[in-house]
């Protein structure tokens, strides 16, 4: 329906549905959206130049706090590529730990995303039970690690904390409960017209739009797209772990559901034989605080997706260059495409679909509005170039 004009609608940076600042400007016809330009840098904090001022060492617990949903995720990638330039490699029982703590993670990650999914479409019902349940693996970090939302369990050359004999049971009397949970809220998600009325057929994006938008994680896998960095390039133990790569082909909202929820079920089967599997000897091997010359790429699957970290090392124990991509900033083109045709209305399931977190993906640019040439600087550049122009 068209009343022959384009509203104007700004969302954000503040919002009762963004959890985090940022700004999105939408072209609505009628209530129908016809465009939508992101507008990002709200959240920026400058955390790839922290990176270069700190040694190596200190950089494990600031890539922690990249995002405290994907603290784990982080650590991961950030040890990986420094293993890397070292020339290093894990001890295999610090592998097998780095996976289980990825995927209860990944469960942890998941279940609060249904649950917020939930709370943004008025089901505050399935909210309050999914994050109740969560509490579950919330428990088992605490046991494992001390500390229920930064691990701190990712060390350069393996991990700092063993998973005892003892504690096995525990964990797996843990995932026995959740698995139960899961199947149930599964089932929900499928059956329940609260959700269905306002996912189903909401935010699509078709496979075609998914793969060449570089949609990655859930978001690309509900569009049927069988891509997954575990499986395709695997790290820590995952070429040793066997599992299947959820995908679903509803390219919609709530596939997105569907796909989170059976990927929780997935990780609970990598975990329980990660843990019967998981060889002896030690978990972390000792490493040299400089680090030589070179540069290099790290992969991992954080729980929204695809995550990529570049590191370029001088010989120094501080890295030279340090660059993050996040899985969110990797779906800000396919989200834009979701929102297009829908109502105003779902915009916030719509946006929420992909599981954005804006500290990961933030960043900024400048811009010399005489010559037009675009900078990404830091603070002490723009201020010596700021003290020029004046």
């Amino acid at each position: 329906m068209s009343y022959g004009s384009i509203i104007k609608i700004p969302f954000g940076p503040q919002h009762p549905a963004l959890k985090e600042p940022e700004h999105f400007l939408f072209e609505v016809d009628g209530d129908i959206v016809v465009n939508v330009k992101p507008r990002i840098g709200y959240n920026h904090r400058g955390i790839e130049k922290a990176f270069e001022r700190r040694t190596y060492i200190q950089n494990i617990y600031l890539a922690e706090r990249i995002c405290g949903i994907c603290s784990d995720a982080h650590t991961t990638c950030y040890t990986q590529a420094i293993e890397s330039l070292l020339g290093v490699e894990a001890p295999p029982r610090a592998r097998y730990i780095r996976v289980i703590i990825a995927e209860l993670e990944r469960i942890h990650s998941h279940s609060l995303w249904v649950g917020i999914a939930a709370h943004e479409i008025g089901f505050d019902t399935l909210f309050m039970y999914v994050w109740r349940d969560r509490e579950t693996v919330m428990n088992l970090f605490e046991m494992i690690s001390g500390n229920r939302v930064h691990y701190a369990t990712n060390t350069i050359g393996g991990v700092r904390r063993d998973i005892p004999s003892q504690m096995i049971p525990k964990v797996k009397k843990g995932l026995d409960l959740l698995e139960k949970r899961f199947k149930y809220y599964l089932n929900v998600a499928q059956t329940e017209q609260t959700i269905l009325k306002r996912t189903e057929n909401v935010g699509i994006l078709k496979p075609k739009d998914a793969v060449d938008l570089c949609a990655v994680g859930p978001t690309l896998r509900a569009s049927g797209i069988k891509n997954d960095v575990r499986a395709d390039d695997p790290y820590a133990a995952y070429d040793e772990i066997p599992f299947h790569v959820i995908t679903h082909d509803g390219c919609d909202v709530l596939s997105r559901i569907i796909v989170r929820c059976e990927e929780m079920l997935e990780s609970i089967n990598i975990i329980r034989y990660a843990l019967e599997h998981m060889p002896e000897g030690m978990t972390r091997v000792r490493v040299p605080l400089a680090v030589p010359e070179g540069e290099t790429v790290s992969r991992v699957e954080a729980p929204r997706g695809e995550l990529i970290h570049y590191a370029k090392s001088n010989g120094t124990m501080k890295p030279e260059r340090y660059k993050v991509r996040s899985p969110t900033l990797g779906n800000i083109p396919a989200l834009c495409k979701m929102l297009l045709g829908g109502h105003v209305a779902d915009i916030p399931i719509v946006l929420a679909g992909i599981d954005p977190c804006f500290a990961c993906m933030d960043r900024m640019s400048f811009i010399d509005v005489k010559t037009s040439k675009k900078w990404v600087w830091t603070m002490n550049q723009l201020k010596k170039h700021t003290r020029k122009v004046k």
